[in-house]
């Protein structure tokens, strides 16, 4: 079978998706990814096929990331976001037309690819590593901390209807010029197929984690985690291995994608934690969440390393709560402290601490040096939190996600696969 994974965003939602191809292409199948240009090189180096989509958009997500844009600078962002979107949408039809899928699988962030699936008449499923899927047993995850009841969490994933509205405009315009499809109603339902058959949907999460809610119908599948474990000519530099080597375990600190002008300020604040707590440091700092010149001895400072081979040799991960690196974490073994900037990483906060693996979590906007040094000394000094987190991590590890995935995918497609020829000029059928 011939798989096209359509995938945007950061680089957390693009690994699962890569560790699932590479399970695909295990089991016999023929994978091809189509993300941001800016990836290229990463899905590659894991012997993955690419496919193209411009790197606009994810050049302009990662702008409304920032935190010195103000609100001028993001609605200017916003506007650029119309056409950017639009050019997403053409490059994931050109990626069908290249790649001629059997069955396309794609984040709900490619807004194009459920259109593609209905226009090539072939079987969808819907993923990404966090449950979007309505239920009343807790809101959705962009609203982890409002606990107004059963009514308003299944409420409140209407809410996430909210793209598909606002953007109606342009995805009909792709509907009709590109596709030749008709328009879209006012209010859509993009869980369903045009003939009335549900989208399936796979959650490459843990079940330890979060339990699958009683009201999931049959066709959502938590399926466990799809981990990327890093390469095997992968090697970390010498300076880290003495640093690892000369001392206790460190604490490991790192704040992912999100970063700008409260870097240095942010570092401060990590550097007095780790000194009030008396713990050694590990810090990474991915895309300028955390910057430093000058470092104390008992603290040292990357770029990136692979979670996978690091966090078995930290005390605790102190981070933002990203899916990916909470996952990573938890898997590990390893007390979590998140300190979430937004989306759903309050939520990945809360669920860390509600399982008794990790502290309460301390939102970006009340990080100080002491909340994080109390934080600090909690994960590194509870024993029944430590024995916690050692078990949680002993049950993700016996998962196989990907396994899980690719029966799934092999017995719950939506109806049956149609062989189908396309011309690549026209996109027309032949």
């Amino acid at each position: 079978m011939k798989v096209l994974i359509t995938t945007f965003g950061t680089r957390g939602d693009l690994q699962p998706f890569i560790a699932l191809a590479r399970g695909l292409r295990a089991a016999g199948h023929d994978v091809a990814i189509c993300t941001s240009t800016g990836y290229q090189s990463f899905v590659e180096e894991h012997n993955v096929s690419y496919l193209f989509m411009d790197n606009e958009l994810l050049r302009l997500s990662e702008a409304a990331l920032g935190e010195s844009n103000g609100l001028g600078g993001n609605i200017s962002i916003i506007r650029q976001m119309v056409p950017a979107i639009r050019r997403s949408m053409d490059d994931e039809w050109q990626a069908a037309l290249a790649f001629q899928p059997d069955l396309i699988i794609y984040h709900p962030k490619c807004l194009g690819s459920y259109h593609v699936a209905e226009k090539l008449q072939i079987p969808a499923m819907q993923s990404l590593p966090l449950p979007f899927y309505p239920t009343r047993e807790f809101p959705n995850p962009f609203f982890a901390n409002i606990q107004l009841g059963r009514r308003f969490n299944y409420f409140s994933y209407r809410l996430l209807e909210f793209p598909n509205v606002m953007y109606r405009g342009t995805i009909n315009d792709f509907r009709q010029k590109t596709l030749g499809l008709r328009p879209l109603g006012r209010f859509p339902d993009l869980l369903t197929r045009s003939n009335g058959r549900p989208i399936p949907v796979l959650y490459p999460y843990s079940p330890h984690v979060l339990p699958v809610p009683s009201d999931y119908p049959p066709h959502v599948h938590v399926t466990g985690y799809w981990f990327l474990d890093h390469t095997p000519d992968w090697q970390p530099e010498p300076d880290l291995l003495r640093f690892l080597e000369a001392g206790t375990p460190p604490v490991y600190v790192g704040f992912g994608s999100v970063g700008g002008r409260k870097g240095e300020e942010r570092t401060r604040t990590v550097l007095d934690a780790l000194q009030k707590s008396g713990q050694r440091g590990l810090l990474v700092s991915g895309w300028g969440g955390l910057k430093a010149s000058d470092l104390p001895e008992n603290v040292f400072m990357v770029a990136s390393v692979p979670h996978d081979w690091l966090f078995p040799q930290v005390s605790a991960v102190v981070h933002h709560g990203g899916a990916g690196t909470t996952a990573a974490g938890l898997r590990a073994g390893k007390p979590t402290i998140i300190c979430p900037f937004m989306a759903d990483q309050p939520f990945w906060g809360r669920l860390v601490h509600q399982l008794g693996v990790g502290p309460k979590p301390i939102p970006q906007r009340r990080l100080t040096a002491d909340a994080l040094s109390a934080a600090i000394t909690t994960a590194v000094q509870d024993q029944t939190m430590q024995r916690q987190a050692t078990e949680l991590g002993q049950k993700i590890d016996k998962e196989d996600g990907i396994a899980c995935a690719i029966e799934v995918i092999s017995t719950a497609a939506p109806e049956p696969l149609i062989s189908t020829t396309i011309s690549k000029e026209s996109g027309s059928f032949v």
